[in-house]
């Protein structure tokens, strides 16, 4: 008698599907300039959290018995242990720059946020509306985003700075109103392309207010260029902090600001260069940060996209 032993024929696991946001996350990992930038945010994060415990010195108070412009002291580098260590040196107010440029990192990293936020906020609501509700609301939107348009972004914001008066907020203030059109630009064309598609009008004809509409079914389609324009808007939003700054429009002293610092110390650029290298290499390092990962974001958001980008 021969035993029939039945065959077992494997079955392929179910696929689990992702959501489109997971998979988005899975490529933005993988995307290798997105991956240095992450690092590098990561690190600046850190910083920022801890310099209260970083920085060894106070980054406003002068200190005593300290050469003016002194070069840094590192001692496993050969300075002298008898002198106090002052990695980055001393600037021209006896203060130690190495706190400076620490303290530094957390107000840059606030300045970018905090004012990116608001324009998107605000520009995103004048889009909305204006590409939502059309004629002539949205002529006389985008009329006036035209005119912000315009003229140059920091040519702008120079004006804006100047009357209002100088000052962190006011510069603040300034660059967040030139970044308003940009975003709003961005909203207004995520609702054209997308108001009269077949989902919105199936909405529509089940009794759905415009409200939700305009929240629930528009909207959602802007957030993958938000995103994109916001990590690239705070790179520039830091940038024409420091501009600002460094013009004498922005921080006021003795605060601990990249642009302020580059500015104080602009005519020791020869006889000092460590006071103005290390500011500037610190705004780039984080202007850079935020730029690979806006590219990063581009790719992984672009549904055309199967592959991690390189």
């Amino acid at each position: 008698m021969v035993n029939e032993i039945p065959s077992l024929i494997a079955q392929p696991a179910p696929e689990t599907r992702k959501s489109p946001f997971m998979e988005a996350m899975r490529r933005l990992l993988h995307h290798r300039s997105a991956q240095v930038g992450l690092i590098i945010l990561g690190f600046l994060i850190l910083v920022a959290i801890f310099a209260g415990v970083i920085a060894p010195f106070n980054p406003i108070k002068p200190l005593t018995g300290v050469v003016r412009r002194s070069p840094p002291c590192i001692h496993i580098l050969g300075c002298p242990a008898s002198q106090p260590q002052h990695i980055m040196g001393i600037d021209s107010n006896n203060r130690d720059f190495f706190s400076r440029v620490i303290y530094g990192s957390r107000l840059s990293l606030i300045i970018g946020i905090v004012t990116v936020s608001g324009a998107i906020l605000i520009g995103a609501v004048i889009g909305a509306v204006a590409g939502f509700m059309g004629g002539w609301l949205d002529t006389s939107m985008m009329r006036v985003m035209d005119v912000f348009l315009a003229f140059p972004g920091l040519l702008l914001a120079l004006a804006i700075v100047a009357a209002l008066g100088p000052g962190l907020v006011n510069a603040l203030i300034a660059i967040g109103l030139v970044s308003i059109p940009v975003y709003a630009r961005i909203v207004r064309a995520s609702v054209l392309s997308t108001k009269d598609m077949e989902y919105v009008q199936a909405s529509r004809a089940l009794g759905a207010s415009n409200g939700h509409l305009l929240f629930s079914r528009v909207l959602p389609n802007a957030f993958t260029p938000l995103m994109v324009r916001a990590t690239l808007g705070i790179a520039v939003v830091i940038l024409d902090a420091a501009a600002l700054s460094f013009l004498g429009l922005g921080a006021e002293k003795p605060t601990p600001e990249w642009g302020l610092m580059l500015g104080e110390e602009r005519n020791s650029v020869f006889n000092a260069p460590h006071l103005v290298f290390f500011p500037g290499i610190a705004i780039m390092i984080t202007v850079l940060a935020f730029n690979l990962i806006g590219d990063g974001l581009r790719d992984a958001l672009d549904p055309r996209l199967s592959q991690p980008g390189s």
